[in-house]
């Protein structure tokens, strides 16, 4: 289906490179400060041991291994030539310095064009943002760092045990753009203490920000873990998938159209879960979005009006 209606990824990626770019997820043995004690030992309450890696290799394989095994499997599959390696898995930045240096470079292999590194918001650290920035003018290299943020909702943060606020993300941002680093932020536009006014205001503060990337997720609850309990003990209600929709088109609506969108839904492995999509293809509630605001004619930034002295428009200003 051919999308119009908003920033498409693969589109940016086709323009800024003059070919397709294919990811190559890398997965770490690796954990995250809100699970080691550093500022909390639950972690998320939806993040189940894999994190956001359960269609990776091993993590026993070395970086250089998996990217290799990756590339080569893609390469023949799609005729690809140009890639990203993908540092997917829970918090790359909470890596001891040197060996993140070492696991960047041996992600670099021929073809590799850009380098995305999974992180949290209170792990983006000038000494790391300066060897990124780095890697980036020497190699011309296109460097994005995926910001797992979910909600600008600081009471909701709270609630779903992130371990930080949203002063960590904005400082975060701003950070990576002093060094030239692309942003990536990550929202789950169906947290069962979110509304419509919080769907808006995530658009608001990313628009405000001038984040360059967003990708959202619509919950899944995965099995043995702390949401998992209480959403099986009735105490949390997840929105229905029209709900789901129409929180999506109101974000894209009320957001910057320059925003690239990587994607509008994700997915999971539905033998670990409890709930996931309401048991419906990720691709179908998508396509089902898209042919909604062609529909309503309506596209992403019809709404972001409100930025740059929303209040002064249409008077006689004298300077």
């Amino acid at each position: 289906m051919e999308i119009t209606v908003y920033n498409v990824y693969s589109k940016y990626l086709m323009k800024r490179f003059g070919e397709k770019v294919y990811k190559l997820p890398i997965s770490l043995p690796l954990t995250c400060p809100n699970r080691d004690g550093c500022v909390g030992k639950r972690g998320c309450i939806f993040c189940g041991e894999e994190g956001g890696s359960f269609e990776n290799l091993p993590n026993i394989l070395s970086v250089r291994e998996q990217v290799e095994k990756n590339k080569e499997y893609i390469s023949k599959k799609y005729k690809a030539r140009k890639f990203i390696s993908y540092f997917q898995s829970f918090t790359n930045t909470y890596l001891p310095f040197e060996k993140f240096k070492k696991y960047i470079e041996e992600s670099m292999i021929e073809g590799v064009v850009g380098i995305s590194i999974s992180t949290r918001p209170d792990c983006i650290n000038d000494k790391y943002l300066e060897y990124l920035a780095l890697i980036k003018e020497e190699w011309d290299m296109e460097i994005t760092l995926e910001l797992g943020l979910q909600t600008v909702n600081y009471h909701t943060l709270k609630r779903i045990n992130r371990g930080h606020s949203l002063a960590e993300f904005i400082d975060a941002v701003i950070r990576c753009k002093r060094y030239g680093i692309r942003t990536c932020v990550h929202l789950i536009l169906n947290l069962p203490w979110d509304n419509m006014e919080d769907v808006i205001e995530n658009a608001k503060i990313l628009s405000a920000l001038a984040v360059d990337e967003v990708k959202l997720h619509a919950l899944y609850i995965v099995k043995n873990t702390e949401l998992g309990k209480i959403y099986e003990e009735g105490k949390i209600e997840l929105i229905s998938k029209e709900e789901y929709k129409e929180r999506v088109i109101t974000f894209l609506e009320y957001l910057d159209e320059d925003i690239i969108i990587q994607r509008i839904i994700g997915r999971a492995p539905e033998e670990d879960t409890i709930f996931v999509n309401w048991n419906e293809s990720w691709w179908k509630i998508r396509d089902e979005i898209v042919e909604e605001m062609k529909k309503r004619n309506t596209k992403q930034g019809t709404k972001c009006n409100y930025l740059n002295g929303k209040a002064l428009r249409g008077k006689d200003l004298k300077y």
